[in-house]
């Protein structure tokens, strides 16, 4: 894929993204430049199911734009600028606001897979507190230093929970990203309702997750979920140019 390639993707995946209510008018995600590792593509500030080519930017792992062109960036583009330092393996990321996760990312409750779907957030998500390390902030990542320390938690995993504001997600690809973000939201809401039988939730086992997230890794699995996303976001055509 070549940068124009994934600047197509990378709009097409804000519409599904939008569509699928992953985000509302804020969150955001963004697809490495394929021709620098340096660099990364992003929206301007903007709805994500707003977003055109005209609206793509370019930055470079500080989070410093190559060129605004009179546009106005993402306050929390630093998400991405610092795990896209941190992890070179890293090809997409995906910042969300899923109303879903939020109980779990403002209790001492552990995000785990409970459904063989939800294999790919890895064998636990944890959860990262801006006070922790800043005390009293807006709540924003705005700064390399929060930007680091966000993606030190998420370490060498899929995900991690942010108290009290929402989720970041790292993909192999922008396809994998939105596949693990739709997964991770869906797995919350099952655990939140086995939760209210106040009963004992069974998650997958370590071997289980392995071998199912392997599985739901696969170009197969996630293909077959993106081009059904795709058509009922109305871009299915805009992805097969």
């Amino acid at each position: 894929m070549d940068a124009v390639a994934a600047i197509s993707e990378l709009v097409i995946a804000n519409r599904v993204i939008a569509h699928l209510k992953l985000v509302d008018s804020f969150g955001h995600i963004t697809v490495r430049n394929p021709e620098n590792p340096q660099r990364f593509f992003m929206s301007r500030a903007r709805a994500p199911g707003l977003v055109t080519k005209e609206d793509i930017l370019e930055f470079n792992l500080d989070s410093t734009p190559v060129n605004l062109r009179g546009l106005r960036p993402y306050s929390e583009r630093f998400i991405h600028g610092c795990l896209y330092k941190s992890r070179p393996d890293v090809t997409a990321i995906c910042h969300n606001h899923a109303h879903e996760l939020l109980p779990l990312a403002v209790t001492k409750t552990v995000m785990r897979p409970a459904l063989h779907t939800a294999s790919v957030i890895g064998h636990e998500v944890p959860v990262w507190d801006i006070r922790d390390h800043f005390g009293d902030t807006n709540m924003l990542v705005t700064t390399n230093e929060m930007g680091d320390s966000l993606a030190a938690t998420v370490g060498k995993g899929k995900a991690a929970l942010m108290r009290g504001h929402g989720s970041v997600i790292a993909g192999a690809s922008i396809q994998d990203a939105v596949f693990t973000t739709f997964y991770l939201r869906l797995n919350a809401e099952v655990v939140i309702k086995a939760m209210s039988f106040g009963e004992t939730i069974t998650y997958l086992s370590p071997g289980e997750i392995d071998q199912s997230g392997e599985l739901h890794s696969q170009p197969a699995a996630q293909g077959r979920a993106w081009e059904e996303w795709c058509l009922q976001a109305g871009v299915a055509k805009l992805s097969l140019k």
